[in-house]
């Protein structure tokens, strides 16, 4: 399993090397001796969720308030289009947002320190995705900003079929600003 940086700070992307053979394939989906080399703790993950969404659904973006969250995201089955935007005021990333390919193919995945809005875009007919949190999910942390907020400027790649009535009412960036 090998581990890369990636653009925004203190973001990590795990890239298992599966075994294929005749019958299918085989993957670590995570190493907690190769997490510790590189700070990611694998004791503090207490949570393991998982979503299932259809073609050109979006989920986020979705984050916490207080100490944040820190997660391991994956894509079980299909792929998705998975985004963060770091909203750490002391980040050298600050604002800044990047975009991953999750799938079922490289089994790629990313662990999410705090301080980072999220969401992801099915691409495929179904996509399974799992998240590894480190603490129980607490609403009143709750944080969202609309995934078509023009400040953020997404740039989906498909049209979207469906978001959540919670999502279609979330903030606007500027409004998350002046709470951080």
């Amino acid at each position: 399993m090998h581990v890369e940086k990636a653009e925004l700070a203190d973001v990590l992307v795990f890239r298992p090397e599966p075994f294929r053979d005749d019958r299918g394939l085989f993957t670590r989906t995570f190493d907690a001796r190769v997490g510790e080399q590189v700070g990611v703790q694998a004791a503090a993950f207490i949570q393991d969720s998982q979503s299932r969404s259809m073609l050109g659904v979006i989920r986020g973006m979705h984050g916490r308030s207080g100490r944040g969250e820190a997660k391991l995201v994956r894509c079980a089955n299909g792929a998705v289009h998975d985004v963060l935007v770091d909203i750490r005021r002391e980040s050298p990333t600050f604002g800044a947002q990047q975009a991953f390919m999750l799938d079922d193919v490289e089994f790629r995945h990313l662990y999410v320190p705090p301080g980072f809005l999220h969401g992801f875009q099915a691409l495929t007919p179904t996509a399974d995705v799992c998240y590894r949190i480190d603490r129980p999910h607490d609403p009143a942390e709750d944080v969202a900003v609309a995934y078509d907020d023009p400040d953020l400027g997404i740039d989906w790649p498909l049209p979207v079929t469906l978001v959540s009535g919670r999502d279609a009412r979330a903030g606007c960036w500027s409004d998350l600003l002046a709470t951080l």
